[in-house]
């Protein structure tokens, strides 16, 4: 009609409808959409396609059944074996000597404090001078624990008691530090348990078994006795035992090693019984031994000394 006006708007869709690239744009996007959460569904046909572009796993994954299923295929790993003790010299083993007398002997590993010896090793015997070693361990320690230097003099002194065997140094030694309380320290600082004073008082009758020569020995080595000042000045000087008192123990092992092995013996005749007393207290490396002997006393010292030596080479290993 002449004069009439159109009202599509100059090509807008008229009434508010969408125009057919819009509704193409929008299916379009909303296809992507469809599309991306497929591959992100678990159990999608899409899901493998899109592990397989960017790596990531098509389903979860158990990492403890894994974990545990690694640990099976994989072979069992053994625990380090831990450092084996180099064996000592001795074997632990009963002897059947042909002896006159009794004897006894033990034997303590320093490091383990495993002991063993001979089935009557707890029986004890007079020490004689065996028991000067702890006599100068004990002036020393106390010295030492009141602040007090022994003297060149005192030294001197205690040097002739442990090499030489001195008894008349000793019987003052022995008085300074309170005589039997002297041996009721022993008692309770080496943990001895068949040790006793002597009735009389005395050092030379002072009651120890082969096994408590042994923990004397212990003693002396860790430094409980002659503390921690004194106890290698009292080792050195106890490998340096001379003279008739150089017997037993050490004379079983090879030249060499004696010089590293200290000692302390005892020998006596006990007219009172009609018996020799001989014994032995040796401290090597990593161990401590005590022999002990007794026997008529009309058979004289050096057949026990040489015993003393005897039993030691008995119980020695053979590889020794």
């Amino acid at each position: 009609m002449a004069g009439s006006r159109r009202r599509d708007g100059g090509g807008g869709s008229a009434g508010g409808e969408a125009s057919p690239l819009r509704l193409i744009a929008i299916a379009a996007v909303l296809i992507g959409l469809v599309l991306v959460s497929l591959r992100l569904l678990p159990g999608s046909p899409l899901s493998s396609a899109a592990a397989a572009q960017w790596g990531a796993p098509s389903a979860p994954v158990d990492r403890a059944a894994n974990a545990t299923s690694d640990r099976r295929s994989r072979p069992p790993v053994s625990p380090s074996p831990s450092p084996s003790l180099e064996p000592l010299p001795f074997a632990d083993k009963q002897i059947d000597l042909d002896i006159e007398g009794w004897y006894a002997w033990s034997v303590l590993d320093t490091r383990t404090g495993k002991m063993f010896g001979s089935k009557n090793m707890t029986e004890t015997s007079t020490t004689a001078s065996l028991i000067k070693s702890w006599i100068v361990a004990d002036y020393l320690r106390r010295a030492d624990e009141a602040g007090q230097t022994p003297s060149d003099a005192k030294l001197a002194d205690a040097t002739r008691i442990i090499r030489d065997s001195d008894n008349t140094r000793a019987e003052q030694f022995y008085n300074s530090v309170g005589r039997s309380a002297s041996i009721k320290r022993m008692i309770s600082i080496c943990k001895t348990a068949d040790s006793s004073p002597a009735a009389d008082g005395g050092w030379s009758r002072t009651n120890l078994s082969p096994r408590d020569t042994a923990r004397l020995g212990a003693c002396i080595s860790d430094g409980r006795a002659a503390g921690p000042e004194w106890t290698k000045w009292l080792i050195s000087e106890m490998r340096l035992v001379r003279g008739s008192g150089d017997f037993g123990i050490r004379k079983a092992f090879p030249a060499a090693e004696q010089k590293k092995i200290a000692i302390k013996n005892g020998w006596i005749d006990r007219t009172r019984e009609q018996e020799m007393h001989i014994n032995c207290l040796a401290i090597g490396n990593n161990w401590t031994m005590g022999v002990m002997v007794r026997y008529p006393i009309n058979m004289g010292y050096e057949y026990g000394m040489k015993n003393c030596q005897r039993i030691t080479e008995a119980v020695l290993r053979s590889d020794t």
